[in-house]
């Protein structure tokens, strides 16, 4: 019984990639809203919807803004102006030759947000882009508002250790098909190939921040996960905890589901709508 909990668990880093796993190209066609930014030497994909005071959504890790996001995009940008990104490698956007870090792409969506003349804005970050949120917010401190860290986790205890031990021999073929397909639509073998290696990578080398750092965020937080969430709910209630303005909130579904990521195409709507009204009551508040 031990042996066969802990192959599952050597499974959740791919599992957890690929639910939010989409593509990489450097070369594909621009949506409607699309648009590119030269950005610290890569060609930065972005979509503009709605109007209002800006929020930025920050994709998954592996993943691009519409497998996150197509399912909320709609409703949030009823009141709000979505910006939504796509980081180094992944969707429509270009690699560098370097190595991802959620340093840099905290660098990469602050230069965004600065060729756009946006001087302020709210943050929404599911999983690794929840990451990113965090390094945002103590890398340009004055550059956000509030934020969202959604199903992401400051420290390495957060998750079971078979978590960690799946990224000593990870598996491209254990990617959900789903995932590989959406892809493909965007870029080609190569790149998808890229993005995973990258990806895989990142997390391997993972040293989180310390409490300290998280203390230090002075920014209205926040912290949502799931009840059956990669993220333990006592790591994201003491990350609540630690914000000096944290928030909680424990959502029932898994990662993302509750916000209709594309790993959970049969996701409740009113799971999304209630994340929906939870996102907007926590935007709009007083203090």
């Amino acid at each position: 019984m031990k042996s066969t909990i802990n192959n599952k668990l050597t499974h959740i880093p791919l599992i957890i990639m690929a639910m939010m796993t989409a593509g990489s190209a450097t070369q594909a066609q621009t949506t409607e809203q699309g648009k590119y930014a030269n950005v610290n030497g890569i060609k930065m994909y972005y979509e503009i919807h709605g109007t209002g005071k800006p929020l930025v959504l920050i994709h998954g890790g592996g993943s691009t803004l519409s497998t996150s996001f197509a399912r909320i995009i709609p409703i949030l940008s009823k009141t709000h102006q979505i910006i939504a990104v796509e980081l180094q490698a992944h969707g429509h956007t270009s690699d560098r030759d370097a190595p991802e870090t959620f340093t840099q792409d905290a660098d990469d969506v602050a230069e965004l947000l600065r060729q756009l003349n946006i001087s302020k804005t709210d943050v929404l970050g599911f999983s690794n882009g929840g990451q990113t949120t965090l390094e945002l917010a103590l890398r340009h401190p004055n550059l956000v508002d509030r934020l969202i860290v959604a199903s992401a986790f400051y420290s390495r205890d957060a998750v079971p250790a078979g978590f960690w031990e799946g990224f000593k021999n990870p598996k491209y073929s254990d990617m959900p098909q789903i995932y590989k397909d959406e892809y493909l639509k965007i870029g080609n073998q190569a790149e998808l190939t890229n993005m995973f290696n990258k990806d895989v990578q990142r997390m391997s080398v993972f040293k989180g921040w310390t409490k300290e750092q998280i203390a230090s965020i002075q920014a209205p937080t926040l912290v949502v996960i799931g009840d059956h969430d990669l993220p333990t709910p006592e790591h994201a209630a003491e990350m609540s905890r630690l914000l000096p303005h944290g928030q909680l909130a424990i959502l029932p579904g898994h990662h993302g589901e509750y916000f209709g990521e594309a790993y959970f195409p049969n996701a409740s709507s009113k799971k999304v709508e209630s994340f929906s009204l939870i996102v907007e009551d926590f935007l709009t508040a007083s203090n």
